[in-house]
Order: structure tokens, then C-alpha cells, then sequence
């Protein structure tokens, strides 16, 4: 039995060469459970790491890492990049215009100009954002309806962080 031109081949038999790599890059290592909800959702669309899909894992530690973690990925030639928050996302984003870069987590992706809007992101970003302009103010008013008397709320952010900007 042959195949006829142009069928696809399953991604069981698919050719080392030819299997698809995704970049992940991200400041901190995320916790294990996170990294098992990515790869079940990729299983969920039928790809198995190691087998059908690799996935290249870079983690800073340290933020002055990201740039050279995101060149990295872009000489691997991944396909597309996962990136864990908006200085993850910055770095992807100023290593390629040409990869697709999926923010899981970015906060304030248009405030940090990570894309031109949360419509129309443009470019080569795309993904979840966390936090948006106006939100701030919605999360305050739900938080006094569930805590009933708040009166003070305090915020930390870190103010090397583009999203915190003071």
C-alpha cells in the first residue's frame, strides 16, 4: 500500500528531521506543574516531546540571560517561541521578527510595547496578557465586593520590570 501525493504522513512515522521544535524561555524555571500543563495540552493536539515535537528549554535566572537565551532558540531555528512574561517576550521579540512568539503571562503587553494592542497585537506576538490597562482598577472593585469593610490595599511590583513602571 502507497501513499497517494500530497497525504499527510502521521507524526508517529514522521522523519527526525522534519519534526517541529518550539522554543521555551522564560526568567525563572516555572514550576513542574506548569510545564505539565503545556506539554498535556500539546498532547491534547496530537504531540508527544520526544517524539513527534521537541521542545527546547531555556530558563535565565537571572533577566541579563534572556537576550543570548532568546538568540538561541532563533540559531536552533525553532518554530515558535513560548515566552514566560513580558521581559521573556522582550527579549524573543527583539531576536526575531519572523518566529511566532506565544506570551503565556506578559503583563501590560501594549504599555510595554510588546504589540501595537490587545486587538490587533501585530507582528509576531501573540498570546495571553495578565494584566491590561484599566484592569487594575476592575480587580480593586471585585476585591472590595468579596472583602467586605477593605478599606487599604497594598501592590508590589518590581520596578525593573516595564509592566511596573512608576
Amino acid at each position: 500500500m502507497g501513499l497517494a501525493p500530497g497525504a499527510s504522513v502521521p507524526a508517529e512515522t514522521q522523519q527526525p528531521g522534519n519534526v517541529p521544535r518550539i522554543g521555551f524561555l522564560s526568567q525563572a524555571a516555572p514550576p513542574s506543574s506548569y510545564i505539565e500543563a503545556f506539554r498535556q495540552g500539546l498532547r491534547e493536539h496530537g504531540y508527544v516531546e520526544g517524539k513527534t515535537i521537541v521542545i527546547e528549554y531555556r530558563n535565565a535566572e537571572n533577566p541579563d540571560r534572556l537576550p543570548n537565551l532568546a538568540s538561541d532558540l532563533v540559531r536552533l531555528n525553532v518554530n515558535s517561541i513560548v515566552s514566560v512574561g513580558g521581559e521573556a517576550t522582550l527579549a524573543a521579540k527583539n531576536a526575531t521578527t519572523i518566529i511566532p512568539i506565544i506570551m503565556t503571562s506578559a503583563s501590560d503587553p501594549v504599555g510595554t510595547g510588546l504589540v501595537a494592542s490587545l486587538a490587533r497585537p501585530g507582528g509576531n506576538i501573540t498570546g495571553l496578557s495578565t494584566f491590561g490597562p484599566g484592569s487594575s482598577g476592575k480587580r480593586l472593585e471585585i476585591l472590595k465586593e468579596v472583602v467586605h469593610g477593605l478599606s487599604r490595599v497594598a501592590a508590589i511590583g518590581y520596578n525593573a520590570n516595564p509592566a511596573y513602571k512608576l
